[in-house]
């Protein structure tokens, strides 16, 4: 039995991967009302994710972590059309030759408009972003309803270097931002493939040793006088 054509299809599903991951499983909160205090959800230039837009590519600012910054720069986004109840993760993964400590923080909206130093880091980063209109989020009526989250990133420089000009402007971190829903609330959706190869793995290599077995046992003895 030839193994290399089979050997050579399962090395077709190898990935490697060189990068950092951090992430946040949360379950979806159940629908409410739009809050009519603070910013207008129309008026905040923020990417948002959702089950139809799972992913942004973005490069995000960092700073090294000091007074008032312990956990570097805050960067908002908003996470809409949430299945309530469900479970869900938010990943952030960046090359390895990036070093950068990610914090990740999901908040309800009323919990941001109550809270004075939430309130104060959303609306200074809407400010400082202006967003491409395909970007932005669509237009909500306040009052109605949604299940929705605020995720906080913050973000800090993770290294030291004598190099004055990179201690003092740190360049930026090209990250993907992804969503995950989970399925049946215990397995994330991006693993499905995975399971699958897993499946079909186990599968062909308990094929592939049964026919081994057999064949050894089938092979006729030579007998010597």
């Amino acid at each position: 039995m030839n193994l290399w054509p089979c050997l050579a299809l399962l090395l077709q599903f190898a990935i490697t991967a060189n990068a950092n991951t951090e992430k946040i499983v949360f379950s979806a909160p159940p629908t409410s009302s739009i809050p009519d205090a603070g910013p207008s959800f129309n008026n905040l230039d923020l990417y948002s994710l959702s089950p139809e837009r799972l992913s942004v590519r973005l490069a995000l600012p960092v700073a090294f972590p000091e007074d008032p910054l312990p956990k570097g720069l805050d960067s908002w986004y908003l996470l809409e059309s949430l299945h309530p109840g469900q479970r869900y993760e938010v990943r952030i993964c960046w090359a390895a030759i990036q070093p950068t400590a990610f914090t990740i923080d999901t908040f309800e909206p009323q919990q941001v408009f109550d809270t004075p130093h939430l309130i104060t880091s959303l609306a200074a980063y809407s400010e400082a972003h202006a967003l491409p209109a395909s970007a932005k989020i669509k237009p909500r009526t306040p009052g109605s309803q949604q299940s929705l989250l605020f995720l906080r990133v913050q973000s800090a420089a993770d290294y030291y270097t004598t190099n004055e000009t990179l201690m003092l402007h740190p360049p930026l971190v090209d990250v993907d931002i992804i969503l995950d829903p989970y399925l049946g609330n215990i397995f994330p959706q991006s693993l499905l493939p995975t399971g699958v190869y897993i499946i079909v793995l186990a599968a062909g290599s308990w094929w592939l040793s049964g026919a081994i077995w057999k064949r050894l046992f089938s092979a006729p003895k030579q007998h010597t006088d």
